[in-house]
C-alpha cells in the first residue's frame, strides 16, 4: 500500500537516465532511488542516480512528456515453431524492423565463405568438388605439378578475422559467441540508428541463459519476450518433408558427381 501511495517520477520506475543517454527502458531498483522536487526516482546503478542528482533537470519533463523508446521484442523458441513467420508478420504490423539472428551472422561472413555454412546446409559435396578440381588439372597436364596461383589468392581470402572465426564456429559447432563478439552485433541494435528509433523484433535471440545475462549486463532490456511453445509432432510435421526433398536431391547431386570422378579417372588412366 505504501508504495501504491508514492509520488513517481516522469519515468515511473525505470530509469531516467537510461531513457535520457541510451534510450532504453531499464527498470530501476529501490536501493538506488532519489527524491527530486517531491517525486521518487528509481535507477538502475548508484552511478546513474548521482549523475542524476548532480542535474536532475536534464533528465525530467518540463513543458512535455518525455518521449518513450519504440518497441523492442524478443522472440524465441524451438527450431521450427515458425519463429521467422511470426516475427515478418509482427513487424510488418508494427512496422518495426525484423531481425533474424542467425541470418544476420550468415549474412556477417558470408563474403568471405560465399555460402551458408552450419548444420543445416549443404556441405557433404565439398570434397568430391575438390577431387574434381584436382583430377581436372591432372587431366590439362599431368607431367606438371598442380600450381595454380588464383587458387593460393583464393584461399588467403578467405582468412577470417576473429570476430568472423567466433561467428564461424558458433553456426557450424553452437559455440557460445564471446561477449566482444556480441558488442559489436547486438549493441547498435538498441543504440544506433536507425533501429534506435524504429523499434525491431530479434527472432531467435537470445538463444541461451549465458546470452540472455549478457543483455542484462549490458542494460540492453526488451519490452516483451514472448516464447513460442509448440508440440514436437508439428514440427516434425513441418521440417520432414522440406528436409526429406533436400536430402534427396542431395543424394542425386553426389550420384553424379561419383559417375563424373569415374570418367575423369578412366580418361587419366587412357
Amino acid at each position: 500500500m505504501k508504495e501504491k501511495k508514492r509520488h513517481l517520477g516522469d519515468t515511473k520506475h525505470f530509469c531516467p537516465v537510461s531513457l535520457k543517454e541510451n534510450f532504453i527502458l531499464y527498470p530501476g531498483l529501490q536501493e538506488h532511488a532519489a527524491k527530486y522536487q517531491e517525486k521518487i526516482y528509481y535507477f538502475s546503478t548508484s552511478e546513474y542516480r548521482d549523475k542524476f542528482l548532480k542535474k536532475p533537470e536534464e533528465y525530467v519533463a518540463h513543458n512535455e512528456p518525455l518521449k518513450a523508446p519504440p518497441l523492442r521484442v524478443c522472440l524465441l523458441g524451438p527450431h521450427g515453431a515458425g519463429k521467422t513467420t511470426c516475427a515478418r508478420q509482427i513487424a510488418e504490423k508494427l512496422g518495426i524492423f525484423h531481425i533474424q539472428f542467425e541470418e544476420y551472422l550468415q549474412e556477417l561472413i558470408l563474403p568471405k565463405t560465399k555460402k551458408k555454412i552450419g548444420p543445416y546446409f549443404d556441405e557433404e559435396l565439398e570434397e568430391d568438388d575438390n577431387k574434381m578440381l584436382n583430377l581436372s588439372e591432372e587431366l590439362e597436364d599431368i607431367s606438371q605439378p598442380v600450381t595454380n596461383p588464383e587458387t593460393e589468392k583464393s584461399k588467403q581470402a578467405v582468412e577470417l578475422t576473429d570476430v568472423e572465426a567466433a561467428i564461424k564456429a558458433n553456426l557450424m559447432a553452437n559455440e557460445a559467441l564471446p561477449p566482444e563478439v556480441l558488442d559489436k552485433i547486438v549493441v547498435g541494435w538498441w543504440k544506433s540508428e536507425p533501429f534506435r528509433s524504429r523499434g525491431f523484433i530479434l527472432d531467435g535471440f537470445p538463444r541461451s541463459s549465458d546470452e540472455a545475462q549478457y543483455l542484462s549486463s549490458r542494460g540492453l532490456c526488451p519490452d516483451v519476450a514472448v516464447c513460442i511453445q509448440v508440440e514436437e509432432r508439428d514440427v516434425l510435421a513441418r521440417l520432414c518433408p522440406p528436409r526429406l526433398h533436400k536430402w534427396k536431391e542431395r543424394h542425386q547431386k553426389k550420384m553424379e558427381k561419383k559417375k563424373k570422378l569415374k570418367e575423369l579417372k578412366a580418361k587419366i588412366r587412357v
